[in-house]
């Protein structure tokens, strides 16, 4: 294992440090316990929207903290949920008498101790669940796992948030761009997780691992590599399949790396996406396109397509400034 590593247990503290002094002027981090927040208040009575996760997935989600998006973000250790301690202590510290809204990928440890936090938590508080992994039946024992379409709930959500929105309001709206996102992806390879030291799966040269998800886990199937095209065209399929869009449906198109795919690639990827959408009479109205939300360094990306409306375009080019998304700022 080559990394730039000098110790597996002082990894994440050194890396956080590094990305608060990076980005003095968007976030503050709290050591102990470990959440960005943002280095500026908000006005009195905004939804404060917090998230997490495992590292690993940079910059989801500390990266998405700042104006126009993410008011704290929960980092855990790499793969590993953070805890209730972190997500409460992080919602004391940036809730301005506007309730809370938790943005939760659904995976049992993140579910699990958000809603622990959720409970303690003595303000009004409310939560979205992201599963747009369509790999994943909608009917699967523990349900769909979140992935890259949870970029896209929290910039549409706190942009909402941003212009004054309700709790209430930020919710349903976080809820209805949950359920028209879907997104697949694949991996060319695995990723390695340092406390492992070796990856966490094997593939042979002339294979890949189809619907992966952002852990290491292994997808859907592992099936032979073909070409760009018959490989983006399988990710396209199943989302289609899944959200159903009308003809002349505005989207929104995001081709998300995960950690070790050059631009190159990802922009061939969204090339051939955007062709197959415009095949089925789907109108790109939005893109998106780099290493978003990642999987330490697999070689692979996924595709993520929202369906929109008027509203959801309004808000998702509203300004945003943070570490790793901003515009019109």
């Amino acid at each position: 294992m080559k990394k730039f590593i000098n110790s597996v247990d002082t990894l994440l503290d050194e890396s956080l440090n590094g990305f608060a002094k990076a980005h003095a002027d968007i976030v503050q981090f709290n050591q102990q316990p470990h959440f960005v927040k943002r280095a500026t208040p908000t006005r009195s009575g905004k939804v404060a929207l917090i998230s997490g996760g495992g590292s690993g997935h940079e910059p989801l989600h500390t990266g998405f903290v700042g104006l126009g998006m993410l008011d704290a973000a929960c980092p855990g250790q790499v793969f590993t949920s953070p805890t209730p301690d972190q997500m409460l202590e992080a919602a004391q510290a940036v809730e301005n008498d506007g309730g809370v809204l938790f943005i939760v990928k659904n995976y049992a440890g993140d579910v699990m101790n958000f809603e622990i936090a959720a409970e303690m938590l003595e303000c009004p508080n409310a939560t979205v669940l992201v599963a747009d992994d369509v790999s994943l039946p909608k009917n699967h024992s523990i349900g769909r796992r979140g992935v890259a379409g949870t970029l896209v709930v929290e910039k549409i959500v706190g942009a909402a948030a941003e212009q004054g929105f309700d709790l209430a309001a930020c919710k349903a709206l976080g809820d209805k761009v949950s359920a028209n996102t879907a997104s697949m992806g694949l991996a060319l390879s695995s990723c390695t997780v340092p406390a492992l030291g070796k990856p966490t799966f094997n593939l042979a040269d002339d294979e890949i691992e189809m619907g992966v998800g952002i852990h290491g886990e292994h997808g859907r199937q592992t099936q032979k590599l073909g070409t760009a095209t018959e490989m983006v065209e399988h990710l396209i399929n199943a989302i289609i399949e899944d959200l159903q869009p009308e003809k002349n449906s505005p989207v929104l198109l995001h081709i998300n790396g995960f950690g070790a795919t050059p631009l190159m690639e990802l922009y061939l990827v969204y090339e051939i996406a955007a062709e197959f959408l415009h095949r089925y009479g789907i109108v790109v109205m939005r893109s998106l396109v780099g290493n978003y939300t990642t999987s330490l360094d697999m070689a692979g990306c996924s595709v993520t397509v929202s369906l929109m409306d008027d509203e959801l375009l309004a808000l998702w080019d509203a300004p945003v400034h943070t570490a790793s998304l901003r515009w019109h700022c």
